[in-house]
């Protein structure tokens, strides 16, 4: 199970952006996460950059693993239908749910869900 953004684990460098003149800015060799825009997700794909998307429904889930997002980032109750998703296509994209607490691990774990995400860091 992934987690990011708990405390107790090192994970890896986030950026979070909201245009794409915001890369410019960002840490190099970062994961870029952005709220879902068809043209940030294609700049990302073309440009071979580490991205996250935050989704708000399966059609964008389903694009942002056609191109390549490393990670879909969404609330748990949508988490855990585009999992079920995920692992039907097999998916290289994995599937994060937002937490707030560590407290909620437990909930994403029990549904299958490949990690979790803090909303801190979005």
């Amino acid at each position: 199970m992934i987690l990011i953004g708990d405390k107790l684990i090192p994970f890896e460098n986030i950026s979070k952006i909201s245009i794409i003149d915001d890369i410019k800015h960002t840490n190099s060799n970062s994961t870029i996460i952005f709220y879902f825009q068809e043209e940030i997700l294609k700049y990302c794909f073309e440009n071979e950059l580490s991205s996250a998307v935050i989704v708000s429904n399966i059609k964008e889930a389903v694009y942002a693993n056609s191109l390549n997002a490393k990670y879909i980032i969404c609330k748990e109750n949508l988490a855990i239908k585009i999992q079920k998703i995920a692992d039907n296509y097999m998916f290289d994209t994995r599937v994060l749910a937002i937490i707030e607490n560590s407290d909620e691990i437990e909930s994403v774990a029990l549904n299958e869900i490949d990690g979790a995400i803090y909303k801190d860091l979005l």
